[in-house]
């Protein structure tokens, strides 16, 4: 499940952003409705990331490769390489969130449930986006 958070408050340029997706283990809860100006280190987003681990520090890693293409009849697709973490030991891993690294506060932008939890050991844990995008949207629905 990909959840885009509160677009109307992002202020961000997907064309220039530096965004980081940074791993949450299952202990966290996100509404559905998810409210205004989450932020990474914001409610629910200052508890449950994964913790510095074999593989992995704490914010995550920087999203690589990113696009943002506005297409055919008003449909924009924001997508990026698949996101690898190598060497890795980790596990309960829920889902992720990407986030403006360089805006104050740290905007979420999308939020992603995996739908079970995942775990790593001595290996490659690797977040592959969908190959139609991490997210469409419909800007003439």
């Amino acid at each position: 499940m990909v959840d885009v958070l509160d677009a109307s408050n992002l202020q961000i340029d997907w064309d220039t952003e530096l965004s980081k997706v940074a791993l949450w283990t299952n202990t966290i809860t996100v509404a559905t409705d998810l409210v205004v100006n989450q932020s990474y280190n914001v409610s629910p987003w200052d508890t449950g990331e994964v913790p510095n681990a074999t593989g992995y520090t704490t914010g995550g890693v920087v999203l690589t490769g990113t696009t943002y293409v506005a297409g055919a009849l008003g449909a924009t697709t924001y997508d990026a390489t698949d996101t690898p973490w190598t060497s890795s030991t980790f596990s309960l891993v829920r889902g992720c969130l990407i986030y403006a690294d360089q805006l104050a506060p740290k905007r979420g932008e999308i939020a992603v449930n995996f739908g079970a939890d995942y775990a790593v050991t001595a290996g490659t844990f690797t977040v592959q986006w969908n190959a139609s995008g991490i997210v469409t949207i419909d800007w003439i629905p």
